[in-house]
């Protein structure tokens, strides 16, 4: 039985971020700030995943739990939600850590580890919608509402990094679920349209949602062992 990996994303900058980073270690967990920090920002484009997580392979990580800033497509997510996707679309990534034919994977969310956090979760309090679609964007940018609803036909939530790190983690034999947290309506949803600084206020909500979340998830997903 391996050790729990939580990555963290741009929901866990800042003040905030730090507890929700200390919830997690103080139950064992691995602990990668997916963005580095903020005064190191990296942008969602920039990111080395394979740096990221090829460690936490070598430290005996066999599942990681990814925590996402997403935007939401639908009015039936709307911010606040807590959304595990079980599939995802990011059709311009080229991407893999192989060079010959290993690279023909099928990568996917992992289903059983999936019900695994989503149970836990549900019994701290909380129950994350359970499924839907994530489409990744290339990024920093947001889109824009033509973009949006373009997307919204076949997708549930948007961001930029989910797909890439799931890529890359079934690529090193990690079991891979993600928890993404809407901080926004996607643009052209909301009346007035996108205001960025309405998404940092509405993260800084969201982020003690997710600290207490964690705090009491990771003692029944057992950080480290199962």
């Amino acid at each position: 039985m391996g050790r729990l990996a939580v990555i963290l994303g741009s929901n866990a900058l800042g003040p905030e971020g730090g507890e929700i980073a200390a919830a997690a270690a103080e139950h064992g967990a691995a602990i990668v700030q997916r963005h580095d920090s903020s005064e190191d920002y990296v942008l969602p484009h920039q990111i080395d995943h394979a740096a990221n997580l090829r460690p936490l392979a070598e430290q005996g990580c066999d599942r990681v739990l990814a925590i996402a800033s997403v935007g939401s497509l639908k009015a039936e997510l709307p911010v606040g939600s807590l959304v595990c996707p079980d599939d995802f679309v990011a059709l311009h990534l080229g991407l893999s850590i192989f060079a010959d034919q290993r690279a023909h994977t099928a990568p996917a969310f992992d289903a059983r580890w999936r019900a695994e956090v989503i149970e836990a979760w549900a019994a701290g309090g909380t129950t994350p919608h359970d499924g839907g679609v994530y489409w990744q964007t290339i990024g920093p940018r947001f889109e824009t509402p033509a973009e949006i609803r373009m997307i919204a036909a076949h997708a549930d939530v948007v961001g930029m990094t989910v797909a890439s790190e799931c890529i890359v983690a079934g690529e090193l034999g990690l079991d891979y679920a993600a928890l993404c947290m809407v901080d926004n309506l996607a643009n052209g949803l909301a009346e007035g349209g996108l205001s960025v600084a309405e998404v940092e206020a509405d993260r800084l909500v969201n982020a003690t949602v997710l600290r207490e979340g964690l705090a009491a998830v990771l003692p029944r997903l057992g950080a480290v062992g199962r």
